[in-house]
């Protein structure tokens, strides 16, 4: 029997961020944007039949919307080689080639998407979407490195822009205009929706940048909830998954449902690859929920680099799946069906003062090595655990200071612990590592 998500932070292997669209400086689209604007309107069969109810609010929506929509530009200037780094240099006399060819920068380019925010025209977009052309764990531009957005029907004007805070763990930037005149006229702020009233079949407008297409729009359905997926810094979301064709290039661009309302970020997908090692959409696609947005968008705005680890309290322990140990090895280690199994408690954290074990041994299940052997939290104040995340999402509700009262089978026997929760600096950014809380 496979192991499923036994870890949650080793993530989805086949799932891809959706704005890693990168290309080298002397490449291009297979398709360009002046190739895809040369296209011609389609007008309707019967020129007297008015657009039908659900076409008028798409075409509401973009309108209103869509110009609040940026492509976000992206230029990373990469290590310095020589076309024959490759070439040993006792070859190169031999194939009379240069001894000391000199070296040339390689350049790349990348394109995301985004969305105005605010009436001073910040921009939200993905941190994976900036990541590679910032300082690490920084919000400074690494040398030779440049951002800009392109607004809606400005195509040749790249407007730079400048990082003002970033959240690694939820996948989110805050961009500003270095100059606020260069914001267009007419841009509305982009509203944000309560994530939590989301419906499973309710319409949504999804607008972007894929491929470098600007102005894209495409419309689906909510096709489910909660998909626990990780970030680009390995912390387990609870995503909106639709089946709004979002592709590379889509990232850090708006959900929207029919009121025009952000109700997530698209953010990844799960992709398809042709012969020619093209990548596409499959009809599955994730989007953060607007509610994330809306509870960091504060620590945002104050600058520099936040994370889940820097500013909520947390448990200070490492924990895995229970469910996801085979029935009869659960059985022979005398673990429940159900709950989050301590993999390793971090020294002087409120888990290791409460007196939470650890797993101290490990078992091989279809060839892989895993923990076992420590507690397995089962109830947060009465609340059966059924998942790392569920415990997670307990955890991170509460503050600084609060008591939480955990069941936790040790064993086979249950005991009872409080726990005083803390801010617990991460002990290690190990991305393989199961999730820590």
């Amino acid at each position: 029997m496979k192991i499923r998500n036994l870890v949650i932070n080793i993530g989805l292997a086949v799932m891809l961020f959706a704005g890693g669209y990168l290309w080298n400086e002397h490449a291009s689209p297979s398709l360009s944007v002046a190739q895809a604007q040369s296209a011609t309107t389609i007008k309707p069969l019967n020129q007297n039949t008015a657009f039908l109810q659900d076409e008028e609010n798409t075409i509401s929506v973009n309108d209103l919307y869509g110009p609040s929509v940026v492509a976000v530009n992206v230029e990373i200037k990469g290590q310095a080689v020589s076309a024959y780094d490759n070439v040993p240099p006792q070859f190169r006399q031999f194939f009379n080639l240069p001894q000391d060819a000199q070296p040339q920068e390689q350049t790349q380019h990348g394109a995301g998407s985004g969305f105005v925010i605010d009436a001073k025209g910040r921009i939200i977009t993905n941190f994976h979407v900036v990541k590679d052309a910032l300082e690490a764990n920084s919000i400074t531009l690494a040398e030779g490195s440049k951002l800009s957005v392109t607004f809606a029907g400005s195509q040749d004007k790249q407007i730079p822009v400048k990082v003002i805070g970033v959240n690694p763990s939820y996948d989110m930037a805050l961009l500003e205009l270095e100059q606020a005149s260069d914001l267009p006229s007419g841009i509305k702020a982009i509203p944000l929706a309560n994530s939590d009233e989301i419906k499973v079949g309710e319409k949504v407008i999804a607008i972007g940048n894929p491929f470098g297409l600007q102005s894209t729009v495409t419309t689906g359905i909510v096709s489910a909830l909660g998909r626990d997926m990780p970030s680009i810094g390995q912390f387990n979301i609870s995503m909106v998954q639709t089946d709004a064709a979002i592709n590379p290039g889509n990232s850090g661009g708006p959900l929207l449902n029919s009121q025009g309302e952000l109700i997530g970020i698209n953010t990844a997908i799960i992709p398809s690859v042709d012969a020619t090692g093209q990548r596409g959409f499959l009809g599955v696609g994730f989007a953060i929920p607007s509610n994330y947005l809306k509870d960091n968008l504060a620590d945002l705005e104050k600058g520099g680099v936040h994370d889940v680890y820097s500013s909520k309290a947390r448990l200070g322990a490492q924990i895995a799946d229970v469910s996801s140990y085979p029935e009869n090895v659960r059985a022979t280690l005398h673990m429940p069906d159900q709950g989050a199994l301590v993999v390793a408690v971090q020294d002087g954290s409120p888990a290791q003062k409460a007196g939470l074990k650890a797993s101290d041994f490990s078992v091989t299940i279809d060839g892989q090595s895993v923990p076992a052997g420590g507690d397995v939290i089962t109830q947060v104040n009465g609340t059966d655990i059924s998942s790392t995340q569920q415990l997670q999402n307990l955890v991170f509700s509460m503050n600084p200071g609060d008591t939480v009262h955990l069941t936790v089978s040790s064993d086979g026997q249950v005991k009872q612990l409080d726990v005083t929760l803390e801010i617990v600096p991460l002990a290690q950014a190990d991305p393989t590592a199961p999730s820590s809380n």
